[in-house]
């Protein structure tokens, strides 16, 4: 039941919902590592988000706009170190461009994430 990547306000609420479930619900992240597809279907997501979404595509999603917050919970549910996953950020921008939507459009143009970033 997805749609064509439309970049829509809906489409990245139901993205950030997606994460924050599976972040709070253990139900959700057995789901998860039992039948992806099947919690995906749960939600109203786009093809591309979907597949950020089975790949564990940080950089993606950061791109699409998923709150940091959010992200930083679901990265470390993959097993994704801090530091990977502040390099993962800026790998999704340039591989995918600037940040599309949220939060991060609005904050140095989607280019810059932390204190300590600026200190490695």
């Amino acid at each position: 039941a997805s749609r064509a990547a439309t970049g829509s306000i809906m489409s990245l609420y139901q993205l950030q919902k997606f994460l924050y479930v599976l972040n709070r619900d253990e139900a959700a992240q057995d789901k998860y590592r039992e039948d992806l597809d099947a919690l995906i279907a749960e939600f109203d997501l786009t093809d591309e988000e979907a597949g950020a979404l089975r790949d564990g595509d940080i950089g993606l999603l950061y791109v699409l706009g998923v709150n940091g917050q959010i992200l930083m919970h679901y990265a470390a549910f993959l097993g994704i170190e801090w530091f990977d996953y502040l390099d993962m950020m800026r790998d999704g921008i340039d591989k995918h461009g600037p940040v599309r939507a949220g939060v991060y459009t609005m904050t140095g143009g989607g280019q810059s994430f932390t204190e300590e970033e600026k200190n490695r």
